[in-house]
């Protein structure tokens, strides 16, 4: 079952091509990862993937429907109910707790619930952190309450740019171990990034350049981790 598909995608801005005639799909469950030099259309894709932007033309099929036919409202309803979303800037509210920035999601997709957004942040070890406000955490910490935020609404996509940016090597580890851990659960992944340790976790990395896709490589390692 296909998850997202992207069939003749092109973003135009002004005279700059950002992308263009891109096609992909991805399968319920894959991991994906999307590489490229600065500029070669990473954060357009991925912006179009998140429903943060609209394509000029082309088609988006998420789980079956044309989003790039909706309206901003009409994104923000998808984002909000199909796509955890996971930055590298964090993005979280500084005067609110741990345990509030998760229950924010919450009330914008049905009713704040404590004690699952609390169980949401022990997923991600950070139960014993849930009443600190963010300049407490480290980095690290701040990236894993960013992930139990996304993943607080069951989402069908989790979408991560650059998940591991800010991050020292054994924050780096621990995210990606929770990401790994998620894609065996049955979650479909897809990661942004400039680190090929990163993309090596994939199933497949997509290599962008100047807009439009140069290659997909099949990653062998992740294959023969799936088949352990």
């Amino acid at each position: 079952m296909n998850v997202l598909e992207l069939k003749n995608i092109s973003k135009i801005y002004g005279s700059l091509k950002a992308l263009s005639e891109i096609d992909l799909v991805v399968k319920k469950g894959e991991w994906l990862a999307i590489m490229g030099p600065s500029g070669s259309g990473k954060t357009t894709m991925m912006n179009i993937i998140g429903c943060l932007d609209k394509p000029s033309s082309g088609s988006v099929i998420l789980d079956g429907k044309d989003i790039a036919k909706e309206n901003a409202a009409g994104l923000t309803a998808i984002r909000r109910d199909k796509i955890g979303l996971i930055f590298q800037q964090f993005h979280l509210v500084n005067y609110l707790t741990a345990l509030e920035n998760v229950m924010v999601a919450q009330y914008y997709h049905s009713m704040p619930d404590e004690a699952e957004a609390l169980q949401a942040l022990e997923k991600v070890g950070l139960k014993d952190r849930a009443k600190h406000l963010p300049a407490q955490l480290s980095g690290g910490e701040q990236q894993r309450v960013c992930i139990a935020r996304a993943l607080i609404n069951s989402p069908m996509l989790i979408l991560a740019d650059e998940p591991t940016g800010n991050l020292d090597e054994a924050n780096e580890g621990i995210v990606m171990d929770l990401l790994q851990g998620l894609h065996d659960d049955g979650s479909t992944v897809i990661v942004v990034t400039h680190d090929p340790e990163v993309a090596e976790k994939a199933q497949r990395t997509v290599i962008l350049e100047h807009g439009r896709i140069a290659r997909i490589i099949e990653n062998s390692s992740a294959e023969k981790a799936d088949e352990t």
